[in-house]
C-alpha cells in the first residue's frame, strides 16, 4: 500500500458518471461533469508529478455511474489480478470490464470470485507484502473472504478477517478503508470512533503508529488517503487538521480538489485508483 507507485489505473468522469440520479446511487447531488473533469485531471497530474505512470480505463459502461471508482473491481497481487464480485449491486458489470482492461495491458488473471461470493477493493488493506486485512461487512462477505484466501494461497498470502461495524445507512459504503489508510513504514490513519479492536490490537502488535482523523473531518474522507510512496501521501482539500496530524507523524502530504469527484459520490483519492504497480526499485 505504501511502496512507490509506477503504474495506475484511473478512470475520467464521464456523461454515465455526470447522469446519475443522486438518490438511486446516493450521491450527495449530480455531478457537474465539466468541474469533474478539471478535477480529475489535476488528480492526475499529482500522481504522475510523483513518478506514476497512468493508465485510462474510459471504456464507456452505460448503467455503471461509479464505474470511476477503479478501486473496487479488482486487487493485484504479484502474479495477477483476482477479478472481485461487487456487494454493491449497482456496480456488478464492472468487474467483467475490469477484467478486459487487465488483459488488454497483459496482466495476468489470477483468480475470480463466483457464485455468491461478494468483495470490494475497499475493503482490501495490504498490511505488508504477505498479509491482507479483509473487512467482512456490507459490501464483503464471508464466502468473498473464503475465496479470496484460496486464490491467494498459493502465494503465501494471510488473510486477516475484519469485522466491520454495523452501517447505520445500509445504502451507504462503509468499506475499511473508510477507516483506515496506509501512509508509511507502520504508520496508519484511522477513524478511532469506528476502528475495529482486533484489527488496531493487531497493528499495535505490529509495531504500528496511529494518526487520529479528526472527528469533523471523517464525512470528508480524512482517512481516505492514498500513498504516492512511504511518507509521501495526497488527501482531498477540507482535510487541515488530519493534514496537520499527518504533517506533524512526518508525512509530506499534497491535496487535491474534490467538490465534483469525490465528495459528491462518496469516493477520495484512493477510491479513484487502482494501482497496477508498486514497486521501490527504480527502472
Amino acid at each position: 500500500m505504501i511502496e512507490p507507485l509506477r503504474r495506475v489505473l484511473v478512470k475520467r468522469p464521464d456523461e454515465v458518471f455526470a447522469g446519475a440520479d443522486p438518490r438511486t446511487w446516493h450521491y450527495a447531488g449530480k455531478p457537474d461533469l465539466d468541474v469533474a473533469r478539471r478535477e480529475h485531471e489535476a488528480f492526475v497530474i499529482l500522481l504522475a508529478e510523483a513518478g506514476a505512470e497512468v493508465i485510462y480505463h474510459d471504456e464507456l459502461q452505460p448503467d455503471c455511474a461509479d464505474a470511476i471508482f477503479v478501486h473496487d473491481p479488482a486487487i493485484v497481487t504479484d502474479e495477477g489480478a483476482v477479478i472481485l464480485q461487487m456487494g454493491k449491486a449497482l456496480r456488478r458489470g464492472e468487474e467483467k470490464a475490469m477484467a478486459a482492461r487487465f488483459e488488454s495491458l497483459g496482466i495476468p488473471i489470477l483468480s475470480r470470485l463466483t457464485g455468491s461470493a461478494r468483495a470490494e477493493g475497499g475493503d482490501l488493506m495490504w498490511v505488508d507484502h504477505d498479509t491482507l486485512a479483509v473487512g467482512v461487512g456490507a459490501r464483503t462477505n464471508r464466502e468473498g473472504l473464503r475465496q479470496l484466501a484460496a486464490a491467494l494461497l498459493r502465494l503465501r498470502v494471510s488473510i486477516i478477517p475484519v469485522e466491520l461495524p454495523p452501517q447505520e445507512d445500509p445504502a451507504g459504503c462503509l468499506h475499511l478503508m473508510s477507516l483506515v489508510s496506509m501512509v508509511d513504514d507502520h504508520l496508519v490513519v484511522i477513524y478511532p470512533k469506528l476502528f475495529p479492536p482486533d484489527l488496531s490490537h493487531f497493528l499495535e502488535k505490529r509495531g504500528f503508529r496511529f494518526v487520529h482523523c479528526a472527528p469533523g473531518e471523517f464525512d470528508t474522507m480524512g482517512t481516505n488517503v492514498l500513498a504516492l510512496s512511504p511518507g509521501k501521501c495526497v488527501m482531498l482539500e477540507g482535510n487541515p487538521v488530519t493534514r496537520r496530524r499527518l504533517e506533524e507523524a512526518g508525512c509530506e502530504v499534497r491535496s487535491y480538489r474534490g467538490n465534483e469527484i469525490s465528495m459528491q459520490a462518496e469516493g477520495g483519492p484512493t477510491c479513484l485508483t487502482r494501482p497496477i504497480l508498486r514497486d521501490a526499485v527504480e527502472g
